[in-house]
C-alpha cells in the first residue's frame, strides 16, 4: 500500500532537504545558531533589553526613594545589591538605568544610521561634487575622536539624555558615511547595477531594487557594534554630567557618585561597572556574529 504523506512527514523531509537548507535566510541562522560567542552575547543582549522593558512591572522599589535609615547599607536579603548614599536601591536602579543605556545605544546608533547612510549612497552612487562635499564634510568630523566630539556637541547642546544621545548620533555618523560609500562603489561596479542602467531604470529603483539589499548586512553589523560604543559612550557623558540628569538613574551616573564611597561603599561602583561590561560584551559578541554569519566569502 502506497504511503500517504503526512504534514509531520513532508515537515521532516523538508528540514533534511538539502535544496531548502541552501537558501540564504536558512544558511545565515545555521552560521550563526554555531558560533557559540554570538549565541552568548544574543543571551546577553535579550537579558538586558528584557529586564529594560519589564523594569515598570517587576517588583522592586521606586529608584528615587529615599531611605535614610539604609545609608550606604551593604546587600542584604532587603536590598539585593545593597543601597546608595541617600538609601536608593541599587538594583532598582540598576534595572531602571538599563533603560537609558539601552535607550541611548539604540536612538543614537539609528540618528547616525539614518543620516549617514543616505549621505554615503549619494556620495558613492553618484560621485562628482557631491562626493567631494560629503567626503570632505565625513573626514573633518573623524579627524575630531568619537568621544571628544561627543562630549563637546553635548556640552553645546546642554546636559540631558536626549541631547547626549543626539550628540552621539552625530558623532557616529561619519563612520555610517564611509562604510556605506565604500560598500556602493563596490556594488554599484558591479554587472547587474550596469544592466540596469542600460535598460533605463530610474535611479530611485536602482538604490532601492539592487543598491541599499547588497549593501544592508555590512551596515547591520557595524549597526550592532556602534551600539556598544554608543552605550559607553553614554556612560561616559552621564559620569561628567551631560547625561541622564539625577535623580533618574544612569549607569554613568552611578558611578560618578560610586567614586565618592569606593572605600566605604565598593558595591555602589561594582554592580553598574559590571552591567556596563556585560551589555557591551554582549553586544560586540553578537555583532562579530553577524559578521560571521553574514560574510558572502563563508556562505
Amino acid at each position: 500500500m502506497a504511503q500517504v504523506a503526512t504534514p509531520s512527514t513532508i515537515d521532516a523531509e523538508s528540514a533534511n532537504d538539502p535544496v531548502l537548507d541552501r537558501r540564504p535566510e536558512n544558511r545565515v541562522w545555521k552560521k550563526f545558531r554555531s558560533h557559540r560567542s554570538a549565541m552568548l552575547g544574543g543571551i546577553l543582549v535579550t537579558f538586558f533589553v528584557g529586564i529594560a522593558i519589564l523594569a515598570p512591572v517587576l517588583p522592586i522599589p521606586d529608584p528615587t526613594a529615599t531611605d535614610w535609615g539604609a545609608v550606604r547599607q551593604a546587600p542584604s536579603a532587603a536590598h539585593l545589591f545593597g543601597t546608595d548614599e541617600i538609601g536608593r536601591d541599587v538594583l532598582s536602579r540598576m534595572i531602571w538605568g538599563a533603560q537609558a543605556s539601552l535607550l541611548a545605544g539604540v536612538v543614537s546608533v539609528a540618528i547616525a544610521v539614518l543620516v549617514g547612510v543616505p549621505l554615503g549612497i549619494a556620495a558613492g552612487y553618484f560621485g562628482g561634487w557631491t562626493d567631494a562635499v560629503i567626503s570632505r564634510c565625513t573626514e573633518a568630523l573623524l579627524a575630531a575622536p568619537f568621544l571628544i566630539l561627543a562630549i563637546a556637541l553635548a556640552a553645546f547642546l546642554g546636559p540631558s539624555l536626549t541631547n547626549a544621545m543626539i550628540a552621539i548620533g552625530i558623532s557616529a555618523t561619519p563612520l555610517f558615511v564611509r562604510l556605506t560609500r565604500g560598500q556602493v562603489l563596490s556594488v554599484a561596479a558591479e554587472d547587474y547595477v550596469d544592466s540596469a542602467r542600460a535598460i533605463g531604470l530610474p535611479t530611485r529603483k536602482i538604490l532601492s531594487r539592487y543598491i541599499l539589499p547588497n549593501i544592508l548586512p555590512p551596515i547591520l553589523v557595524q549597526a550592532t557594534l556602534t551600539i556598544a560604543t554608543a552605550i559607553i559612550a553614554e556612560a561616559s557623558l552621564s559620569f561628567l554630567g551631560l547625561g541622564q540628569q539625577p535623580p533618574a538613574p544612569s549607569w554613568g551616573s552611578m558611578l560618578n557618585t560610586a567614586k565618592n564611597f569606593l572605600n566605604q561603599a565598593p558595591w555602589m561602583a561594582l554592580y553598574p561597572g559590571i552591567a556596563i561590561f556585560l551589555v557591551v560584551l554582549g553586544f560586540n559578541l553578537l555583532g562579530d556574529g553577524l559578521r560571521d554569519a553574514l560574510d558572502p566569502r563563508e556562505q
